[in-house]
Order: C-alpha cells, then structure tokens, then sequence
C-alpha cells in the first residue's frame, strides 16, 4: 500500500515536472512572438495614457474656455448665437466640430439639441440629442424628454410616447418622473387613447401628489373620464 502511494507521488511529480518542461518548452520556442504580443500591450496601454494626458486633456481645457460664450448665448435664449458662435467666441457647433473627442464637445450636442428644438428645427434637434451621451440622472431625462418633443411637434406622437416614457423612467424622481408622465397622458388624450391617458394622470397623483403637475390633475382624471365616458 505505502509503495503504491509513493509510486503515485513520483507519479505526479513525474507529471508536473513534464508539464513544466513542456511549458518551458513553448516559451522557448514563441520567445519572440510573446515579446512581441507583451510590447504590444505595453506600447497599447502606455499610447492611451499618452493620449489622454498630452492630447486629451489640453483639448479638453481649451474646449472648456471656448464654450463659455455659447453657454451664455444659450441662458439668455440667444440660441443662434448659441449655435453659431458671434464671430469672437465659438458656438456649440463649432466645438463639436473642433473638439470632439471631448466631455465639452459631448454637452455641446446637447444644447445644440435644445437649441434647434427652440428655433423649431426639430429634425435637426433630434439628430444632435441622440448623439448627446449624458450619463446624468437629471440630464439624461430632460434629454430624452426633448427628442419627445421634437417628435411629437413632427406630429409623430407614438415615439413622443416612446420617449416620454423613456424619460419619465429614467432615475424616477419627483421633478422629471411626473413632468414626462403628464406629457405622455396629454399625448394619449390627443389620440383619443383615453385609458393610457388616464393612467398617466392617476400615477402622478398617486405618486407624485406634491409635485407641480399634481396641482390640476383631478382637473385633468375629471376631463379624460368624461371623454371616456362618451
């Protein structure tokens, strides 16, 4: 019994020293290839940190500086200017065009988005607010909210719906949540779809009794159950 465990010790001794070799082997013979593999990654990941240190970063400043006029123009709703800059100071466009690659770039499609919904170019809009990639939990929903917007003024009411009720899921909270939620009853009331509108009311009443848009919505339940009626 003690002979056959020590032959299974040498066994497996045997076998892991085989498997070394092997391996030690392979090395040996793809020394080159996985240097080369090795200084790929390295030049790969060096060339990133590179790139956002010496190119990125500096771009990223200079975007920032450059997009402070616009972002006034934009305030006082001089949303041309916003757009198009006044001749001193870049406009949005102008920065995304100029500075893409950057977090300054990403928010000016944003309020390009905004801006050609407010001049009622709304196709446009909608082409600048999809490219808008926010990752905030309060932009993200009024982002969302606006390309609703813009495509129910296309009279395309089903995907204003579509994204109402994209926004209005969207980190639900008391401000944007109950905002969208009555945009989506009113556009239901619109096509006549009366128990979806009805729905959207009595959510925000139910769950968002302090917000803004629950001040008038028994107005709004009284009105769509009488249509309903009808």
């Amino acid at each position: 019994m003690a002979k056959d465990k020590k032959d299974t010790t040498g066994n497996s001794v045997e076998s892991l020293e085989n498997a070394l070799t092997r391996t030690e082997r392979y090395i040996e013979n793809n020394q080159k290839s996985l240097t080369i593999i090795v200084l790929a990654i390295v030049v790969i990941v060096g060339g990133y940190l590179g790139y956002k240190k010496l190119y990125l970063a500096p771009m990223e400043e200079k975007a920032q500086s450059q997009i402070f006029a616009a972002e006034q123009y934009f305030e006082r709703d001089s949303f041309k200017l916003a757009l198009n800059g006044d001749g001193n100071y870049l406009g949005v466009l102008d920065i995304i065009n100029k500075y893409g690659p950057t977090k300054t770039a990403n928010l000016a499609y944003y309020y390009a988005g905004i801006s050609y919904r407010s001049l009622g170019k709304y196709q446009e809009a909608i082409t600048y607010l999809k490219k808008f990639d926010a990752g905030d939990l309060l932009v993200s929903p009024l982002a969302l909210g606006a390309i609703g917007d813009c495509y129910v003024e296309l009279n395309n009411l089903n995907e204003g719906v579509n994204y109402y009720e994209k926004a209005a899921s969207y980190n639900e909270n008391d401000f944007t949540t109950p905002l969208f939620l009555k945009k989506i009853g009113i556009v239901y009331e619109s096509m006549k779809n009366y128990k979806k509108a009805l729905k959207s009311f009595e959510e925000i009443k139910d769950k968002y009794p302090k917000s803004s848009e629950a001040r008038d919505i028994e107005k709004d339940i009284t009105r769509v159950k009488t249509l309903q009626g009808n």
